[in-house]
């Protein structure tokens, strides 16, 4: 048993390298509809799979545009940034939902491409943000799972829409 305060209150250690069980709980429980939705995509009735791919690309921009809003929040959580270095992270962080939007203005098959490659855009902000320090050494842990979930629902999505 672990002694006392050697533990982040998540049974890992209190270096801040574990994903807090809140963190887990929310990112998998939001990676549900992704594959509900895949599996109704491949194995529903017809008349339902054009309307589960559609749900799974309006589902994919929602949550591309709550991971840009994660970006902005880490924009503005230094004060001290300097106005130079915070604007082009402003700027970025709305990208996803740009992205998200127009992903949903093409047809079906190529808006779930492109909504699994700006998950991948994403990821990698994420992993820079981590790197320099301005997002969890956790983050990663998290993000990189849940990624692999979402792009590979998209990206199996766009190809059972495609038939």
């Amino acid at each position: 048993m672990a002694q006392s305060g050697t533990t982040d209150g998540t049974g890992g250690p209190k270096d801040g390298s574990s994903v807090p069980i809140a963190a887990r709980w929310l990112g998998g429980t939001g990676a549900l509809p992704f594959v509900a939705l895949l599996a109704m995509t491949v194995f529903g009735a017809s008349d339902w799979t054009e309307w589960a791919g559609r749900a799974l690309a309006l589902y994919g921009a929602v949550i591309l545009s709550f991971l840009g809003g994660i970006q902005w929040g880490l924009a503005i959580a230094n004060p001290s940034e300097p106005e130079e270095e915070r604007g082009p992270r402003l700027a970025i962080s709305v990208v996803p939902s740009l992205i998200g939007w127009a992903a949903l203005l093409l047809p079906l098959e190529i808006g779930l491409y492109v909504l699994a490659a700006a998950y991948a855009l994403v990821l990698f902000l994420d992993a820079q943000a981590t790197m320099k320090g301005e997002a969890p050494a956790w983050y990663p842990k998290l993000r990189l799972p849940l990624t692999a979930v979402v792009m590979a629902s998209l990206v199996v999505g766009a190809l059972f829409t495609a038939i």
